[in-house]
């Protein structure tokens, strides 16, 4: 729509771009059939992805860094933990060197429904995955990899840019 297609590699970027929109569309609707199959919300869904990345990882997140990394306050991240955990998806556990840091876990239970919702999805990519050889893989991470890396810095952009609402007056 708003790539030039005149060239080969126009067009090629053109598809690449309408593709990973469409792909990210899709991925979209997937979670959020998992979130209303399992009564949850979109930010809901955020978290427990962010925890999931984090453990795998190696670095479990902090309520902190969680609410950094979803632009919420403080008071939301924590009335949001409370939730996921009472449903059975997170758990809370003191980080063993530091008594005073809280480290946030997927519960057994959340777990276990993740990972029963998303298997077949999980099948269905290592069906595609072996077409590719590994050079191609390659190229396929460095350019996801990349990609990823400028939405985040244009995420970033945005909350950066976004006007200080003005202070709130109380009534005296």
């Amino acid at each position: 729509m708003y790539r030039r297609r005149d060239t080969r590699r126009e067009m090629l970027v053109a598809e690449i771009t309408a593709e990973l929109r469409r792909y990210c569309v899709e991925a979209q609707h997937v979670g959020h059939a998992f979130a209303g199959q399992h009564g949850l919300n979109g930010t809901d869904l955020q978290a427990l992805i962010a925890v999931m990345d984090a453990e795998l990882s190696g670095e479990p997140i902090t309520p902190g860094r969680l609410a950094e990394h979803l632009d919420l306050s403080s008071g939301s991240v924590t009335a949001l933990i409370d939730r996921l955990e009472r449903a059975g998806h997170l758990r809370r556990d003191r980080d063993t060197t530091d008594r005073r840091k809280v480290l946030l876990h997927y519960a057994e239970q959340g777990a276990t429904v993740a990972r029963d919702f998303f298997r077949p999805l999980g099948q269905r990519t290592d069906v595609v995955m072996d077409e590719f050889q590994d050079e191609e893989l390659e190229i396929v991470y460095r350019f996801i990899t990349a990609m990823g890396v400028s939405l985040r810095e244009h995420r970033d952009a945005v909350r950066d840019a976004r006007p200080t609402p003005p202070p709130r007056h109380r009534a005296g």
